[in-house]
């Protein structure tokens, strides 16, 4: 039988939303207060799935450590206490939304994690952005 395992991570960065694709006047209107020049910061929420079978040995399908270590060392650790647009390497000439977060970072670990499923990003308690397989909210 197969399960999901859900890792939770926290981290802060700032990003600006701002296309060069866009005048400014157009950059305000769409992004707003988040286009403003200095950017602004986030505490964000990251949840990492992966899918699988169960060990029959240990019982996990990845053990939490590992799945930890593999999250903080690909993303966590490379964009907390960052600013989006100018620090990460994976992220330049992108507008740094939540949507395209949650996919750049799935883009970051899927070469480490056998069975990932989704990347689920809180930009904020009320924006979220997930990049993978949805909830399907079935059960067993």
């Amino acid at each position: 039988m197969e399960l999901l395992v859900t890792c939770r991570r926290h981290f802060a960065a700032s990003h600006r939303l701002y296309s060069d694709q866009l005048d400014e006047a157009t950059n305000l209107e769409i992004y707003g207060k988040c286009a403003w020049k200095n950017g602004h910061g986030h505490n964000y929420v990251i949840e990492v799935t992966v899918r699988g079978t169960p060990d029959p040995i240990t019982g996990f399908v990845i053990p939490p450590a590992e799945l930890v270590r593999i999250v903080d060392e690909r993303v966590v650790d490379r964009v907390d206490h960052r600013h989006l647009n100018h620090d990460i390497d994976f992220l330049q000439g992108d507008v740094p939304t939540a949507e395209l977060l949650a996919r750049r970072f799935f883009e970051q670990l899927e070469p480490y994690l056998s069975g990932l499923t989704r990347v689920t990003l809180h930009e904020t308690p009320k924006n979220v952005a997930i990049y993978g397989e949805p909830e399907t909210g079935e059960g067993r």
